[in-house]
């Protein structure tokens, strides 16, 4: 049955095409009404206004009107360039018009008589010639850049937005962020009837970019800062997902690929899609379970990609071959693929974007990360958990069992505050007894099943991760 648009719960949306914007604006910006986007230099405002224009012509069959201030066509073409539009060929389509209307300040000169009259008049022209739906003005302040009257900036101000939405035209509309205020002029987050605020902000040395839904009349939205991405894709705002917990749980069991492991939890192993961490100090054997499990999840013929902050790929092969795990046939089998990186090389947000597309593009059944304590190098132990709750979040509703390996501190169990997002938790310990050092491994929680509260003891050798001898005996002769 067809919605009431009379519906006081009804607010027609115009979709972006971003990915993550849409999901946090509940749908896009509102139709037929303007929407502002302000934000500092460099903050992304223009990008994000020029994908909104350009995805609803290419994606969403809605022609758009750019009426630019500042960048010339050829100058926005190069630069959108750079996120896969090709605006030379959608503007020879007519799909989009873009007006570079060039304003110098000593050229707008105030007087009494001053309003945008002509500005209506070019813009409704190119509105018109090819039905264009929507429009972005970018920037504003160029167009009262000369102007120190604040009744005559103020008034047209006001006429500009009644203008659009007479029209009926979903407009976005960029402006430089102020200082007391949003905006330069303050004026227009009031008769917007959206507005975004970006930020782009360097801490540590570490560029990151925030979005914040600053209003939106009439729609619910998300209210956080989200981190958002411009990278050679586009621009994506995270989370992608809606971080809601509606994702399924399946019944399936699955080995971790180390026979005692699967023993202490009920001898059937993890549930698959279940999140699984794995805690321990240096050489406790995390990385060694990591990879063990990595093997038993490509033993089984599905796919599985490796996350790695701290080890080379290279290396980790090597290093596990001393262990009896050979990793290299599942890689030129096509089944494992390893995804390395330096934590220090990104910001967060990009480390999160770029693992959201390697796990789309491979497909996995399963993701393995080690070591997530790594990632505190580019944020805080706050920003590092909100980008495992997301990945947590977009793995479970894709059914992908996910394993994830963290370094304790040497003075505590500091699990980075993440253990509580875990189903199951694995922890290691080493101490040394005599003149020998023995590893132990106990679970900690594993939920909805039942396990063992012993900590049992292993050994790593030549032949894998087994129980030392006499825990062996032990469990063997127990049943367990």
């Amino acid at each position: 049955m067809p919605m009431d648009p009379l519906s006081l719960d009804y607010l027609p949306k115009s979709p972006t095409g971003i990915q993550g914007l849409d999901e946090i604006t509940d749908g896009g910006f509102p139709k037929g009404r303007p929407t502002l986007i302000c934000g500092g230099p460099g903050s992304g405002k223009t990008l994000l206004g020029l994908s909104f224009l350009l995805n609803g012509a290419r994606l969403f069959g809605e022609k758009g009107v750019l009426l630019t201030f500042e960048q010339s066509v050829r100058e926005l073409s190069q630069d959108i360039a750079s996120l896969g539009f090709d605006l030379p060929a959608m503007i020879a389509e007519n799909l989009v018009i873009v007006d570079h209307v060039h304003l110098e300040r000593n050229e707008v000169e105030e007087t009494g008589e001053y309003d945008l009259e002509a500005l209506f008049i070019r813009l409704a022209d190119a509105i018109d010639s090819i039905g264009a739906t929507r429009v972005v003005l970018d920037t504003i302040e160029a167009l009262f850049a000369g102007l120190s009257n604040e009744s005559i900036l103020r008034g047209e101000l006001r006429r500009l937005f009644r203008w659009l939405k007479a029209r009926g035209l979903t407009a976005v509309v960029t402006a430089e962020r102020g200082e007391a205020e949003l905006t330069r002029h303050g004026l227009e987050e009031y008769v917007s009837d959206a507005v975004i605020l970006l930020d782009h902000r360097v801490q540590d040395q570490i560029s990151t970019r925030r979005l914040r839904i600053v209003k939106y009349r009439g729609s619910s939205h998300g209210t956080n800062e989200y981190p958002f991405l411009i990278d050679q894709t586009g621009i994506s705002v995270l989370p992608v997902t809606s971080l809601g917990l509606q994702h399924g749980a399946s019944a399936e069991r699955i080995s971790s690929g180390v026979d005692f492991l699967d023993a202490m939890l009920g001898g059937r192993g993890f549930y698959r899609g279940s999140t699984v961490f794995v805690s321990g100090g240096a050489g406790s054997g995390k990385t060694s379970l990591a990879a063990k499990y990595a093997e038993a999840a490509c033993a089984r013929g599905e796919r599985c990609i490796y996350f790695m902050f701290e080890e080379s790929p290279q290396q980790l092969l090597r290093n596990m071959r001393s262990i009896g795990i050979d990793l290299q046939p599942w890689l030129e089998r096509g089944l494992l693929k390893f995804h390395a990186d330096r934590p220090s090389r990104f910001g967060l947000e990009s480390h999160l974007a770029a693992m959201y597309a390697s796990i789309r593009a491979f497909s996995p059944s399963s993701v393995v990360v080690d070591p997530v304590t790594n990632l505190i190098a580019v944020g805080t132990i706050l920003d590092v958990r909100a980008m495992l709750t997301r990945i947590i979040d977009d793995l479970k509703n894709q059914g992908v069992t996910a394993f994830f390996t963290s370094l304790e501190e040497v003075d505590g169990e500091s699990d980075m505050g993440v253990s509580s997002l875990m189903d199951t938790w694995i922890a290691l310990r080493t101490e040394t007894r005599g003149r020998e050092r023995h590893r132990g491994l106990t679970v900690i929680k594993s939920r909805g099943m039942a396990h063992s509260n012993r900590e049992e003891e292993f050994v790593l050798s030549d032949t894998g991760v087994n129980l030392a001898a006499r825990d062996a005996e032990t469990m063997l002769g127990a049943g367990r």
